[in-house]
């Protein structure tokens, strides 16, 4: 019973975090639970959301991308431009294209150049964001095509629409991941790539395939961006792979991969996204945010780490107050009974 109770605990303790802070904020200050600032939390949380999707596919595999802020940036710029001359759906994907193609290359980096993932993007975020700045001049690009604007600031049926698209990519890529051979191979490979090759998955193709989700959906997130502040920022993104690889640890996913789940990450970043909005209802100053942030990414990884430590304190706890078990009535044992012998 305590066994089932520490797996529900570790499986869901992203969730229970966010009723916990939730609840605390809500007593804090009523204006938390109005309609207006929960969705006003959906909307901030949605880019986040989307990075950590990608990242969740990633480090299941036990790799990293600090790439996904800067490929934001890069895609946001390449579909600005675009819609300069363009229709929106060229615009879309020529965005979509410059995130797969940064995915891609990044992929082949960390699987045919061999390179650890944590230097290959580390090395291609510095790229990239070279050059966005580049191309921009360090200069904002404006957008106003308005269809394209709808993306980030519509409101179908009183939703913000990247609260839509966040809910699309919850179910088409958490589908994918729990429900496909791909998503089985994605574990495999995560768990122990060497196995997963010897019994005939393509260990390269499955790393390539997440780093291009990856650099796909980073796009995505610089199309919400983009529309939102009507204007395609040459830094936009920046930071913004931190706060997408700490929704991934707290929602469980395990950085040494085999083990992960995209809904705990999306819930991940609606914590970070609640923790910063109740933050700034209380006028917590904002120095403090990344204090409360670290507080709850540590929380998370300690109860990763030290489940079993935590397992054995509930046997314990099932002891008698001096530490031992109550002795158990002996049972006679009918084995060593001699035989009555007849004459």
């Amino acid at each position: 019973m305590n066994a089932t109770i520490l797996k529900l605990v570790k499986d869901a303790r992203a969730a229970m975090m966010l009723v916990i802070v939730a609840t605390a904020i809500a007593i804090a200050t009523p204006i938390f639970l109005t309609t207006g600032n929960l969705l006003n939390i959906v909307l901030a949380s949605s880019v986040v959301a989307l990075l950590a999707a990608g990242q969740t596919y990633v480090i299941i595999l036990a790799e990293i991308d600090l790439s996904v802020g800067s490929i934001l940036a890069l895609s946001g710029v390449a579909t600005a431009l675009v819609l300069q001359a363009h229709s929106v759906f060229i615009g879309l994907i020529a965005g979509i294209g410059v995130g797969v193609l940064a995915g891609l290359i990044n992929g082949l980096l960390v699987t045919k150049a061999r390179m650890p993932a944590f230097i290959a993007t580390l090395g291609t975020m510095s790229v990239f964001g070279g050059l966005t700045l580049y191309i921009t001049q360090g200069n904002p690009i404006s957008v106003d095509n308005g269809l394209f604007l709808d993306i980030g600031q519509a409101n179908p049926l009183g939703v913000p629409f990247p609260a839509w698209i966040v809910l699309a990519a919850l179910l088409c890529f958490g589908f994918l991941l729990s429900r496909t051979r791909f998503g089985r191979h994605i574990y495999a490979v995560g768990d122990n790539p060497e196995a997963a090759r010897l019994s005939g998955i393509n260990v390269h193709w499955i790393k390539i395939s997440a780093f291009v989700i990856s650099g796909m959906l980073a796009s995505i997130a610089g199309f919400i961006l983009t529309a939102r502040l009507s204007t395609a920022e040459p830094t936009a993104g920046m930071g913004e792979e931190l706060s997408a690889i700490a929704a991934v640890i707290i929602g469980g996913t395990s950085l040494m991969g085999g083990r992960g789940a995209l809904l705990g990450s999306f819930i991940g970043a609606i914590l970070l996204g609640v923790i910063d909005n109740g933050l700034n209802l209380l006028n917590v100053s904002p120095f403090l945010q990344g204090v409360a942030k670290g507080l709850v990414i540590l929380l998370a990884v300690f109860i990763e780490r030290n489940s079993d430590v935590m397992q054995l304190f509930w046997r314990k706890i099932q002891k008698d107050p001096v530490g031992r078990r109550f002795p158990e009535k002996p049972v006679p044992d009918e084995g060593n009974k001699q035989k009555e012998v007849r004459y």
